[in-house]
């Protein structure tokens, strides 16, 4: 199955325009099918029937997955199906009586303007990790972008004169604003920290480490959890909890939903230009008006 799997990724990278996580995600979910069916004797796509990949279901759920996960694995594997069949690879799609569990919704994480705070308050700023910390924090929750743009910023995606920065997605892109605070802290860690903890004067990457070498997911998912550890705040702290609690505060400061959509880059809002809809003076305004830390 593998040469098949590579050949769906390639497709999804090549026709469907997918990002990166998302093909991670795929590529992830069909390997761990795919070893699962070799374990059962089952190597070719077309011997692949629906009371094998019912199987497959059994066994992630004995296996104590969460239902998102397995509901996720259900969606990769329809995928997958759908592009062997369009590919003329298999004549009968065997996953379309599949059944995943279902999802409670639950709301999203969302911390209280008072919590935001403390977190935000935590890095000292008395050294290069503490200052560069305390840039990132400030940044994500200002912009609410994923921490994956975080990390994959570059100094070149940061316009400090007018307060926003780049975020890049395949072939689209968005503009995000953000206020004084994030901005006094970028400042101090432009002057203060990058400089000390980069080796090659070339380094593209906007937050590194102290090899110099850009920032990784799992390191500042370490970082957000520590620092919300030392505030005090109960509960699963993530990344995308200061996403969802950027979004929650401004709706609640009175921005309206559509200009939050657009600084989120939520996939609802078709467009593959940055301010297609929204203009970048209305934007900066909405933000100024409605964020805490404006």
């Amino acid at each position: 199955m593998e040469e098949q799997i590579l050949a769906f990724v390639t497709y999804l990278h090549n026709v469907k325009n997918t990002s990166q996580n998302t093909e991670v995600s795929y590529q992830r979910d069909l390997r761990k099918l795919s070893a699962f069916l070799e374990e059962r004797g089952i190597r070719k796509v077309e011997d692949i029937t629906a009371v094998s990949l019912n199987a497959y279901l059994r066994y992630l759920e004995e296996q104590k997955f969460c239902a998102a996960t397995i509901c996720r694995n259900v969606a990769s594997v329809r995928a997958f199906f759908h592009y062997l069949l369009r590919e003329h690879l298999i004549y009968q799609d065997v996953s379309e009586r599949l059944k995943p569990p279902k999802v409670e919704k639950k709301p999203p994480g969302i911390l209280s303007t008072q919590e935001v705070e403390r977190l935000l308050e935590q890095p000292g700023c008395s050294s290069p990790k503490e200052i560069r910390d305390k840039a990132m924090l400030e940044l994500l929750y200002a912009t609410g972008i994923r921490v994956s743009e975080l990390i994959g910023l570059k100094v070149s995606d940061v316009n400090m004169q007018m307060g926003y920065i780049i975020c890049h997605d395949r072939n689209k892109e968005r503009a995000v604003p953000f206020g004084g605070k994030a901005k006094a802290a970028l400042t101090d860690y432009f002057f203060r920290a990058r400089g000390t903890m980069i080796e090659d004067p070339q380094e593209e990457a906007l937050f590194v480490n102290y090899s110099g070498t850009p920032m990784s997911r799992q390191g500042f998912w370490k970082l957000i959890k520590y620092y919300a550890q030392k505030a005090g705040i109960e509960g699963d702290i993530t990344p995308h909890t200061l996403r969802h609690s950027f979004a929650a505060h401004l709706v609640a400061n009175g921005a309206d939903l559509r200009s939050v959509q657009e600084m989120l880059g939520h996939s609802d809002i078709s467009t593959t230009q940055i301010y297609a809809s929204l203009d970048q003076g209305h934007l900066r305004e909405v933000y100024l008006k409605s964020h805490p830390r404006g």
